[in-house]
């Protein structure tokens, strides 16, 4: 498991297993937030299962599922309620982070700079700079 924060209370990685969850509740993380759409792995890596075991070792579980389709407004806005809601840190996993780090990029836009938002997403080892005119574009509709 590869866990690489974003901010102090938000980090993502990629697919995580039910043999993880013991090492994110070590690492202080108080929610999971899974994004990666259960069509996408076997039986043993969705959801449901992802979420007994963290839910098992005492922490909140929340999914919503993303794709290239589904990041809408409201789902940005969702993923940003769902991260801010909470005592302490925030795991997101999808297939390699990207989703994760996409989806929390677009929630900065009226809290931080373009340049702000794309510096701790590679930073965490993603290169979003094909964001840039998008999120340029929803600093200048937040202002």
């Amino acid at each position: 498991m590869e866990i690489r924060p974003i901010t102090p209370r938000y980090a993502v990685s990629p697919q995580i297993t039910v043999e993880d969850v013991p090492a994110i509740a070590e690492a202080g993380f108080v929610k999971v937030i899974c994004n990666r759409p259960n069509a996408e792995v076997p039986e043993i890596m969705q959801s449901d299962a992802i979420g007994d075991a963290v839910r098992a070792a005492g922490l909140e579980y929340e999914v919503l599922e993303l794709t290239h389709q589904t990041m809408t407004p409201e789902n940005v806005a969702r993923q940003r309620d769902m991260a801010e809601n909470c005592s302490g840190p925030v795991l997101a996993y999808c297939a390699s982070g990207t989703r994760c780090s996409v989806v929390w990029a677009l929630g900065q836009c009226d809290q931080m700079s373009t340049d702000e938002i794309l510096t701790a997403t590679t930073n965490a080892g993603y290169q979003l700079d094909q964001l840039r005119p998008t999120l340029d574009q929803l600093r200048n509709t937040s202002d």
